[in-house]
């Protein structure tokens, strides 16, 4: 019989590699067309078909090699085979029955294989593998993705998304993540932001459109003291969240950062993007303005060009989806919904208190959380104790729920290490840039004016004036600071530090 390939590559181990090669490759076609004739993206199908197929293909292909070598060796040395494949004789009813055992065998376990590999890919798209299969690790993120606006849309759809180039990029940082948590060698809390994540054009964007982000949207907000009262203040404020591209709105607002007419770029000096030393515009007929601080020494000339970025969505939203809550902020929330009693004395400042302590672990923590609040009303103000402890008792339920919604011991994770970026009380946020020390060479001062972004419409202040105007108010502090807030930042104050 007539040979298509030298002799050396007529030996078990090549057929086999030569086999596996082969099943790999048509799969690698099977599931890219597939995947193209497939309505919906599915992320996890291009990790199978582009990076661990063509794995085993490349196995299959040394086996080849390796076969070809030893049999080459083995020839050498004038060792021949006298079979260079397996007789089969199915005319012995017993290799007969072997034969027909093992294929049916083979087409079971190929079967229920494929089933398996595609009911664990299914696995690995849904949200609970994300968040529960490192458990310890991403229960922080979990929790709060769970209970954040963007629950309903799963954490491949952000973190992997369509595209070969970031399958590979987020696998990359998975291997890494993987090797991290089983030799615990990660970081506590996990470090941020997350620099291999997609670009917004590619994740926010695909339902949110800057273009129509129109006109004003008006926000309440309801401020208790730490006093004994909890002397309670409101404020309401149209913010203007418009400024993209639409023809029906000018172009003014927050969102004038992302929108087409202008190109904002910057450089960060720190590893959370918070000390912006540099920023640079250009406009819609192409002129360039460079912002620089007068307060950062930064050499422009020497830099990590990684640090160098185009403004988008993630730069103010930069927690879209784990948001942990500050607690003075939850608080004032609870009292205005009538959750917890605004009658019993420092309720708020004990909150607060409770809250912040170091505690070692979540079961110590709820456990103190409650001594703290029941003692203190208990030794403090007896009669009150006394006749409100059901108010009591309901208020320490919920400084609990708080603190196991936002505070996560074991992982350091809390407000204080992931700062958010949309504001500018708990974080530096907007007063990044504008903080009215950036300037260009022609004397151009990015704006520290806070009528740019929001206009307060209404106040009342806590000896019970209500003040209201369509024009705007000048923001009057609940607490008398001695000096005008507009020489004073919102995080002196109520920062972390």
């Amino acid at each position: 019989m007539k040979r298509f390939f030298p002799e050396e590559v007529y030996n078990p181990i090549t057929n086999a590699g030569a086999g596996l090669s082969a099943l790999s490759f048509g799969l690698i076609i099977f599931l890219t067309i597939l995947d193209f004739l497939s309505p919906e993206s599915k992320p996890y199908m291009g990790i199978l078909t582009f990076i661990i197929l063509p794995g085993f293909l490349l196995v299959g292909v040394a086996f080849i090699l390796f076969g070809i070598i030893r049999e080459r060796g083995r020839l050498k040395k004038g060792i021949i085979r006298k079979s260079k494949l397996i007789l089969i004789n199915l005319n012995d009813p017993k290799q007969r029955k072997f034969l027909i055992s093992i294929s049916l065998g083979m087409v079971l376990l190929l079967f229920f294989s494929a089933f398996g590999t595609f009911k664990a890919y299914e696995y690995t798209e849904t949200d609970e593998f994300c968040g529960e299969v490192c458990h310890k690790v991403m229960e922080p993120e979990y929790t709060a993705y769970l209970d954040s606006p963007h629950s309903r849309v799963g954490c491949v759809k952000c973190h992997i998304g369509e595209g070969t180039g970031w399958y590979v990029k987020s696998k990359i940082s998975g291997a890494y993540q993987v090797y991290s948590v089983l030799l615990t060698k990660y970081s506590t809390p996990i470090p941020t932001p997350v620099k291999e994540l997609r670009p917004a054009e590619g994740t926010c964007e695909q339902c949110h459109s800057p273009s129509y982000f129109l006109s004003e949207k008006k926000t309440n907000h309801t401020y208790y003291l730490s006093d004994e009262k909890n002397t309670k203040s409101e404020l309401s404020m149209l913010v203007k969240i418009g400024g993209g591209d639409n023809q029906l709105q000018e172009p003014n607002g927050i969102h004038w950062h992302i929108s087409q007419d202008n190109k904002i770029s910057y450089i960060y000096s720190d590893d959370r993007r918070l000390v912006i030393p540099w920023v640079k515009q250009i406009t819609k007929d192409g002129k360039e303005i460079i912002y620089r601080s007068t307060e950062v020494q930064f050499d422009e000339k020497k830099f990590n060009p990684e640090n160098l970025r185009t403004m988008d969505c993630i730069d103010c939203h930069n927690r879209p989806s784990h948001i942990y809550h500050q607690p003075d902020k939850m608080v004032n929330l609870h009292l205005a919904q009538r959750k917890m009693d605004e009658s019993l004395p420092f309720i708020k400042s004990i909150s607060v208190h409770a809250l912040e302590q170091k505690y070692s672990n979540k079961p110590t923590a709820l456990d103190s959380i409650e001594i703290t609040v029941d003692q203190f009303y208990k030794y403090n103000y007896p009669e009150i104790y006394n006749t409100k402890l059901n108010s009591i008792k309901t208020s320490i339920g919920y400084i609990k729920k708080i603190y196991s919604r936002n505070y996560f011991p074991y992982m350091n994770a809390d407000w204080k290490h992931f700062p958010d970026n949309i504001s500018h009380v708990y974080t530096p946020g907007c007063f990044r840039c504008h903080d009215g020390k950036h300037v260009s060479e022609d004397g151009k001062v990015i704006s520290k004016d806070c009528n740019s972004c929001h206009l307060i419409i209404k106040q009342t202040t806590n000896g019970g004036l209500t003040s209201s105007s369509l024009d705007g108010l000048e923001f009057e502090h609940p607490v008398d600071l001695g000096e005008s807030v507009e020489f004073l930042m919102c995080t002196d104050c109520h920062s972390k530090n």
